[in-house]
């Protein structure tokens, strides 16, 4: 069986956008990205709610020459992946490898991730939230800049409560911290 994985990168207090929604304290340098990319390279099927997989779809049309190696890097490996969407909005994906799903139903994610043969990502705070509070969340992956935002989106779920194992951590040179946790039952 597959993994579902939650992946973030967010602020020391919690956050993956400030209050006026802004990320860019969070874009990585190119020991962070280049750590992240072997992360990503496993992924079979991201799955995203609207407003991530937005963001997420500039990978689809960037031109690849003005990017750095690692940008070049997650570009080829977020374009191979399969995309799930779960929107209420969208009509049709933006990007190849994507289909549009009109609800997160736990069910279907617990069947995906049986039948699934590589692990799968859960992208954007609100629909992995969802994930973590059915259950269907088997490895939490931060990354926590040394930034302090005050407010904003948070990573996590408001009352969500979770044992965590932790399974690896490390430490990069412009002071951000990579932690990965298994979620215990």
């Amino acid at each position: 069986m597959a993994k579902l994985i939650y992946s973030a990168i967010a602020s020391l207090d919690g956050y993956v956008e400030d209050e006026h929604g802004d990320f860019q304290w969070a874009a990585p340098d190119a020991e962070v990205h280049a750590f992240v990319n072997d992360l990503e390279r496993p992924i079979g099927t991201y799955l995203y709610g609207r407003r991530m997989y937005e963001t997420m779809a500039y990978w689809e049309t960037v031109d690849r020459d003005t990017q750095s190696a690692e940008s070049r890097d997650f570009t080829d490996i977020w374009r191979a992946a399969d995309k799930i969407v779960y929107s209420r909005t969208l009509q049709a994906p933006s990007t190849t490898r994507t289909r549009i799903e009109s609800a997160f139903e736990p069910a279907a994610v617990r069947q995906l991730k049986e039948s699934a043969s590589s692990d799968l990502s859960i992208g954007g705070a609100e629909i992995a939230s969802a994930a973590l509070t059915a259950g269907l969340v088997d490895e939490l992956q931060l990354i926590l800049n040394p930034i302090i935002v005050g407010g904003g989106k948070p990573a996590l779920p408001d009352g969500f409560r979770v044992g965590l194992e932790l399974l690896d951590e490390r430490r990069f040179k412009g002071g951000a911290v990579y932690l990965r946790y298994r979620l215990r039952a």
